[in-house]
């Protein structure tokens, strides 16, 4: 006899299937004449069957022994797989030798401007988050530094970036945000060191010994305060964020790219590849390298992106994925894409949005801060570098166009699960470290 089997896999199968089905039928007009993307419409669609209205879609229950505890792990292995995927994707859609042609650039949009971006977003936080520390307020705006590099493809490629942006500056623009969503953790953990290791304590007694048991626990866990000071917190930046983290992952991802862009050519001119499988080959080596970097340890954002400009440094696999009229990558971004903000959608922390009682942060604050990090985050700095950049940006009229368009997106939500998973749960910290976590979720 037939059974109604409403179970949590069917139900997010065909909530999924659905909208890519009604979405298609408009596409076009979402596109074309709407000029929006995918993630508007796919957060809206997140929001309304999540379980804040519908109930369709919740994390939560998901899997055979639900907890509310798995949201977080679910989302940071869900971004960095849908990130990562199209970092790869990205990075070989770029010219060849696009990174050695335009390094100058490229490290002004690393590294001063990035630098003023974080300066600039902590002032925001500072401004209209309450009690909020300075070292919390680094913390979090870490998180909005980087523009997001699925979004920034809504004017990288496609109707709008055709008719109204210049090539160079849609180059510039992709180029920055593949780049920078790895390099937003050299800003990330300078700020969580500085504070982990912040007031050493030097005390002595019982109450020294309970302190020092309580930092050998947090040491063994790798979160909370550690103490030892600003030296040891700029020791351990530069060691394991700088050498292992940042440049462990680009030397992954230039020796994965070009080893599989060798191996790759090697197939081909003996005619051994087919074209399902050199189209996707882009994905499967962010689905690699998502895997590896992330047994290592290492960033896996960064290492996709490298690993997609080492593949097509000559420029053969973009130009042979062209002359195969390659739809199966924009596709598969475009899966990523509905799947990954539909989910964010239904994840939203509605409840933490308004508690003047506990964080201090209501409807009107959050709006504030919004405002202030749409003007100040990144158009300020863009105002102040583009003229040392001429070749990609050639007027004020374009550099207020590049600072106006830094997108937040699921970048920062990668970068707020991976933060929260670096301090204590809440009530197990101290006063600023408690006030942090409780904070950090709803601001970003």
């Amino acid at each position: 006899m037939p059974n109604l089997d409403v179970s949590d896999l069917n139900t997010v199968v065909a909530v999924l299937g659905t909208f890519i089905i009604l979405y298609g039928i408009i596409s076009v007009k979402i596109k074309s004449r709407w000029f929006l993307s995918e993630a508007l419409p796919a957060v809206l669609i997140g929001i309304i069957l999540g379980p804040i209205s519908a109930k369709f879609l919740d994390s939560s229950r998901w899997g055979s022994w639900p907890s509310p505890e798995q949201t977080s792990a679910i989302t940071l292995g869900l971004t960095r797989i849908m990130i990562g995927a199209q970092l790869v994707i990205a990075g070989y859609q770029l010219p060849a030798k696009y990174q050695l042609l335009r390094w100058k650039e490229m490290a002004l949009c690393l590294f001063p401007i990035m630098t003023i971006m974080w300066l600039c977003t902590t002032l925001c936080m500072l401004a209209t988050v309450p009690n909020l520390s300075l070292l919390s307020a680094l913390v979090i705006a870490s998180c909005v530094t980087c523009t997001d590099p699925i979004l920034s493809q809504a004017i990288a490629k496609g109707p709008f970036a055709d008719k109204f942006v210049a090539r160079d500056l849609r180059e510039i623009i992709s180029s920055e945000a593949g780049a920078n969503d790895g390099f937003g953790f050299p800003f990330l953990m300078l700020a969580v060191y500085l504070m982990r290791h912040a007031n050493g304590d030097g005390s002595s007694g019982e109450h020294g010994a309970a302190a020092a048991a309580e930092v050998l626990a947090r040491s063994a866990e790798g979160v909370g305060r550690l103490g030892g000071g600003v030296g040891v917190a700029i020791g351990n930046w530069v060691v394991e964020t700088w050498l292992y983290i940042v440049l462990m992952s680009v030397a992954i991802g230039v020796l994965v790219g070009f080893v599989a862009g060798k191996a790759l050519k090697f197939g081909l001119h003996r005619k051994w590849v087919d074209s399902e499988s050199y189209l996707l080959y882009p994905t499967a080596l962010g689905l690699f390298l998502v895997g590896i970097c992330g047994m290592l340890g290492t960033d896996d954002l960064l290492a996709c992106f490298v690993a997609g400009n080492a593949m097509n440094w000559d420029g053969e696999f973009l130009r042979e994925a062209e002359a195969r009229h390659d739809e199966v990558n924009s596709c598969m971004d475009v899966l990523l894409n509905f799947g990954g903000f539909i989910y964010i959608g239904t994840i939203m922390p509605w409840s933490e949005l308004h508690q003047p009682d506990t964080t201090g942060l209501t409807w009107g604050r959050l709006m504030g801060l919004g405002s202030l990090v749409l003007l100040f985050r990144r158009i300020p700095a863009i105002l102040c570098m583009y003229k040392f950049m001429p070749n990609v940006c050639k007027n004020y009229k374009e550099a207020f166009f590049m600072g106006y368009f830094g997108p937040i997106g699921a970048g920062a939500v990668f970068y707020l699960e991976h933060t929260r998973h670096l301090y204590p749960e809440v009530g197990r910290g101290d006063e600023e470290e408690t006030h942090l976590v409780r904070v950090m979720i709803p601001v970003v």
